[in-house]
């Protein structure tokens, strides 16, 4: 196991302020200047170890600047982030996201070492559910196929049709129904996704009791209140909100979703109802566009930190890895889904 950096490696040199300069630039709108120094050595440690290792980071959208902007490889929505980790030629991995992140990287990538700063880097919605869980759902209705959130364990996957994103569930959910031949589908585990790609659908889903503890915290109140507060505001909600949160938005959409929102529309000023990184995130992006942040934290995703992603490159932990029986089964699950959007392209020039 290599050693640790010693702390004078970690020092803010002139060296490493010139090395970090263009990084910094690209964050200065939304990181304060004082407080670079405490990240621009963590930076240039990783951003150098990182081709010692022949090493990625993916990072994403809930990543705080530091590490979206300035370290990261591929940045993008869970899915997005497992397909670039499939292409790349690196080696190593270093998933800059939550545990079931890095297990759907390993999963599509089982050749590759893929590591996770933080072990307790977890997520309500893919500890709501279990395999036995799917299991038990099968036995209660016979017959009907199961949509996986790709919030979910590789276990879970497993034992699964099909996955979604909060991008192209309603997609899945209608072709998944059309290849079984019914007219009703079970959907896990978020039960809010769940309800509002029920109202894009005639297909019925049985949903079940999974919440995101980021964003079922919003209500339909809170969003009258930005209106109140900024006049003009435009508000963009994730599916994974309450419907009623949903309904109170002027869009709803996936991370994804919201981004390309925001740069095909430039609202002058925009509430984004998520994960509030991903505000500051977007802002670097487009920083003619006023940004009013909610403050709901995810304290999975704000356990991977730059501390954190160096010490994995160095020691190289902690490494995630999954049953290749199991992987094999939730590859399948993954691979399904990702023919839907080609299928349906076939069916509309058909």
């Amino acid at each position: 196991m290599d050693r640790p950096l010693d702390s004078a490696a970690l020092d803010y040199t002139p060296a490493v302020a010139a090395a970090t300069r263009a990084a910094y630039a690209r964050v200065a709108h939304v990181i304060p200047e004082v407080e670079w120094p405490v990240h621009a050595p963590y930076v240039h440690a990783i951003n150098r170890l990182k081709k010692e290792k022949n090493a990625v980071i993916l990072a994403h959208n809930y990543m705080t600047p530091e590490i979206f902007h300035c370290v990261a490889d591929f940045v993008g929505d869970s899915l997005m982030l497992a397909r670039e980790a499939a292409k790349t030629d690196a080696q190593v991995i270093v998933q800059a996201g939550v545990h079931f992140m890095a297990e759907t990287s390993k999963v599509l990538s089982p050749e590759k070492t893929v590591l996770i700063p933080d072990l307790k880097a977890g997520c309500s919605l893919a500890e709501s559910v279990t395999a036995a869980d799917v299991r038990l759902l099968k036995q209660k209705y016979p017959g009907l196929p199961v949509v996986t959130y790709v919030n979910t364990s590789a276990e879970v996957k497993a034992e699964c049709e099909v996955c979604c994103t909060s991008a192209n569930a309603a997609a899945v959910v209608e072709d998944i129904a059309r290849e079984w031949g019914v007219d009703t589908v079970i959907m896990i585990p978020d039960e809010y996704l769940a309800a509002n790609v029920a109202r894009q659908t005639r297909i019925k889903i049985i949903t079940w009791k999974g919440r995101c503890e980021v964003h079922e915290r919003f209500t339909a109140q809170e969003l009258r209140d930005y209106r109140t507060a900024n006049p003009g505001v435009v508000i963009l909600a994730h599916p994974e909100c309450p419907p009623d949160v949903v309904d109170e938005a002027d869009f709803a959409g996936s991370t994804s979703g919201m981004i390309g929102y925001v740069a095909k529309h430039r609202p002058a000023r925009v509430v984004m109802v998520t994960e509030c990184s991903m505000s500051d995130n977007v802002a670097v992006e487009f920083p003619d566009v006023e940004f009013v942040r909610p403050c709901n934290l995810c304290p999975h995703m704000k356990r991977i930190t730059l501390p954190g992603i160096l010490n994995a490159l160095q020691t190289m932990t902690h490494e995630v890895t999954v049953d290749p029986a199991i992987a094999e089964r939730a590859k399948s699950a993954v691979e399904r889904m990702l023919r839907v959007p080609t299928q349906a392209a076939q069916r509309a020039a058909a």
